[in-house]
């Protein structure tokens, strides 16, 4: 299966393994037209949005790409036409909402339970019964996440099925009719000395998509 990932390939290495430790080929691109020769779409983490693209001023957004997001954008635009699959990890769960037409936090006052200054933060996650992440691991997660902005309203046909407990963060979603999903961790780089957590189930059901 080839699997575009639509990032800057010195941003997008552990994406790269990740995906081929599955078997499948990845294929780095910021050429729409690649997109045409793959079978779905993933949208990797990095920097901040542009806020304009959800209708506001910079209140704490940073490390932006504005000429990235546009790309991203339009991939998602393509796959939705085309109903590719599509995941979004981290900051890619955000480009989903937004391109959907929702909204982001864009500095959470609760970001020290999300981001570790020299890593990954590791918390506890609560799962909704009856979705696709609970048929993956239970009620219960404890993942990994290194952000300081967070969906705020979910864009259209969107349904959150992760929370963080302590302050409510989405940490997962799913569109209801078309094959889009989204987390807001990083299953590509887990530190099993930190959960038992397996990220390879992610990709595993996306490509079963």
């Amino acid at each position: 299966m080839k699997i575009a990932i639509v990032g800057r390939k010195p941003d997008t290495e552990n994406y790269v393994q990740y995906v081929k430790n599955q078997g499948h080929n990845p294929v780095v691109t910021l050429d729409l037209k690649d997109l045409a020769n793959c079978d779905c779409l993933l949208l990797p983490g990095g920097g901040d949005i542009t806020p304009a693209f959800f209708g506001e001023q910079n209140h704490g957004s940073r490390s932006i790409d504005t000429a990235l997001d546009i790309l991203q954008l339009q991939a998602l635009d393509f796959c939705i036409k085309k109903r590719l699959p599509v995941l979004g990890i981290c900051k890619g769960a955000q480009v989903i909402n937004v391109g959907l037409g929702g909204t982001l936090y864009q500095d959470l006052a609760t970001s020290a339970i999300h981001r570790y200054e020299d890593g990954d933060q590791y918390h506890d996650t609560v799962i909704e019964k009856n979705s696709w992440l609970y048929d993956l691991y239970g009620e219960h997660a404890i993942v990994n996440s290194a952000h300081h902005q967070a969906i705020r309203e979910l864009g259209s046909g969107l349904s959150a099925v992760q929370h963080c407990p302590r302050d409510g963060c989405i940490e997962a979603i799913a569109h209801r009719e078309l094959p889009i999903l989204g987390v807001q961790w990083h299953p590509e780089r887990i530190d099993h000395q930190h959960t038992t957590l397996s990220g390879e189930k992610i990709l595993v059901y996306f490509a079963s998509l």
